[in-house]
């Protein structure tokens, strides 16, 4: 009973009644009982006929943990604590009872108690595999990937077919950093339990972060398959597909994961973050709101609804939002120029140049950066000092429009035939741009009008 409400499948513990026969005998009641709570048919009647040489009829199995395996079937894991600490009580020789309160812990979060309880389960069974296993899951927890290795691979000596031991050592070799070996691991797992959409996920992790990306996708895919309601799979695929740019199905993915966890904050930022990226700043902005109403203190996405707000105009409200994301990111090259963007759209220029000076400070190769703090200082006048910065700008990335912002501050400077030079290049890059030829037409006429274009 212990052992099942410690997670442990029925198959695996037909495996090992086969294996190592019984201490004690069940009675059909509590044959009833151990089928409430997750024993399969084959479990069933190994504890019937299985091997008994040795058993004998023991005491009952305690009411306290009876009731424990229901609050944990029905997640309530604070009541299954409680129940399971007081089955062991003064006992304090049952490696089953610390299993399973060491699982029940981990499953509340209380990573250092669940350590606790499976190392004394480990010493008062060492030759568990499923206890050395259970010890690799919070080692990788605590991102000890060398520890976690090392239960993953004790577990694995002492039943070489054991999938959850592979797939746990992939979890302590991707906590090591090694990518490669942590896929194999969980492809040596898939084999021995090739169901098991918990593995093909974490299968595409490992893949994703040795770049091989449809590799990824196909395991995401696949863990999705067995289990459709897997909100992280979709989310996780999601992100996937926005790495590649295919932006449609990272979002039709992250609709997905929403529907399946509406209230999950990261599956809603990304969301709100790849509607920006669309431009789809209506929808951005719903699931933006909507995150920062259910989950004030999420500190990320504030650019993103700040673009929303400054789509629609709302420039005090764009600035309030990129506040907030550098309070998060003080050294945020792309807060400040976001920010000193929309100061500038909202006709405050000295604020524009103190934010937009520093997004360059911190990110000197921004071609973006460069072209706003070169028309914040042409709009103070400050020319000169302007034409540098689009000059830098148009080094880094020669666009019409860098072309065409530089002859704009070239003609203001009465150098027409620069800027004339200028305008011509940027209608050749860009020929249905009509401005371009608008303002290369303005210019010769300005030029026959003016000695200084002479």
């Amino acid at each position: 009973m212990a052992w099942l409400t410690g997670g442990v499948s029925s198959n695996r513990l037909t495996r090992l009644v086969k294996e190592r026969g019984l201490a004690t005998l069940p009675t059909e009641a509590e044959l009833r009982q151990l089928k409430t709570a997750g024993a399969e048919k084959d479990l069933i009647e190994i504890l019937r006929s299985g091997r008994m040489e040795s058993a004998r009829i023991g005491p009952p199995i305690p009411e306290s943990l009876i009731q424990a395996a229901a609050d944990s079937r029905e997640q309530r894991f604070h009541e299954a604590e409680l129940h399971l600490r007081g089955a062991i009580g003064a006992e304090d020789s049952e490696s089953a009872l610390h299993f399973a309160l060491g699982i029940t812990l981990r499953r509340e979060g209380q990573w250092d108690d669940a350590l606790d309880e499976l190392t004394r389960a480990t010493q008062l069974m060492p030759d568990l595999p499923e206890n050395h296993s259970a010890l690799a899951y919070v080692f990788y927890h605590f991102d000890d990937g060398e520890y976690a290795v090392d239960e993953a691979r004790t577990a694995l000596s002492m039943d070489p077919n054991n999938a959850e031991g592979y797939q746990y050592l992939g979890l302590g070799l991707y906590a090591n950093g090694q990518y490669s070996a942590a896929a194999h691991a969980y492809a040596e797992s898939l084999v021995r339990d090739p169901n098991n959409p918990d593995t093909y996920y974490d299968m595409g992790i490992a893949l994703h972060a040795n770049g091989n990306v449809p590799a990824s996708i196909k395991a995401y895919e696949q863990a999705i398959r067995l289990r459709p309601l897997f909100w992280e799979a979709h989310a996780n695929l999601g992100l996937v597909w926005h790495e590649t740019g295919k932006l449609d199905r990272a979002i039709a993915q992250y609709e997905e994961a929403k529907r399946i966890a509406p209230d999950e904050a990261s599956v809603l930022n990304n969301l709100g973050n790849t509607y920006c990226d669309v431009g789809n700043y209506d929808a951005a902005m719903i699931e933006m709101q909507q995150l920062y109403r259910d989950h004030p203190e999420w500190g990320h996405g504030h650019g993103c609804l700040a673009s929303a707000y400054m789509s629609k105009k709302n420039y005090d409200a764009a600035v309030k939002e990129l506040e907030l994301a550098l309070r998060e990111n003080p050294s945020g090259a792309t807060e400040h120029r976001v920010l000193g963007q929309a100061l500038l759209l909202d006709n405050k220029p000295d604020q524009a140049l103190h934010e937009l000076r520093l997004a360059v400070s911190l990110n000197p190769d921004s071609d973006i950066s460069h072209h706003l703090l070169g028309t914040a200082l042409f709009q103070q006048q400050q020319v000169q000092e302007a034409e540098k910065e689009f000059r830098e700008a148009l080094r880094l990335n020669p666009s019409a429009d860098n072309h065409y912002s530089l002859a704009a501050c070239l003609t203001s400077l009465d150098r027409y035939d620069e800027a004339l030079s200028e305008l011509e290049i940027a209608a050749r890059l860009d020929p249905e741009q009509q401005l371009y030829r608008a303002r290369r037409e303005e210019l010769l006429k300005m030029m026959k009008e003016s000695p200084k274009g002479q």
